[in-house]
């Protein structure tokens, strides 16, 4: 692997993470990772994200909104659209 040769480690770092590569490529792809600040953070990134995905899972349901609650949320948002654009229609074009 050449170690400018990032876009075919970023090809490699799922199978990476899974340990679904061969001794060699491991070793090839660490040595990569060791010299290149870029696919390190593009690592720790890859991480923190199947971290996220794992816990996706863990978080808190969000409470049912109020049927009224909703209701007057659609209506101030119509409204605001219907201002919008009657503020639109009325600019005049020189």
């Amino acid at each position: 692997m050449n170690d400018s040769d990032c876009a075919g480690v970023f090809a490699l770092l799922s199978e990476y993470l899974d340990q679904d590569l061969s001794p060699a490529t491991c070793r090839e792809l660490e040595e990569h990772l060791h010299g290149c600040p870029e696919c390190i953070q593009f690592v720790e990134s890859l991480k923190r994200s199947i971290e996220l995905c794992h816990n996706y899972g863990d978080c808190p349901t969000v409470r049912d909104v109020d049927p009224e609650k909703m209701a007057d949320l659609r209506r101030a948002y119509r409204e605001m659209l219907a201002r919008r654009r009657g503020s639109e229609g009325s600019a005049s074009v020189t």
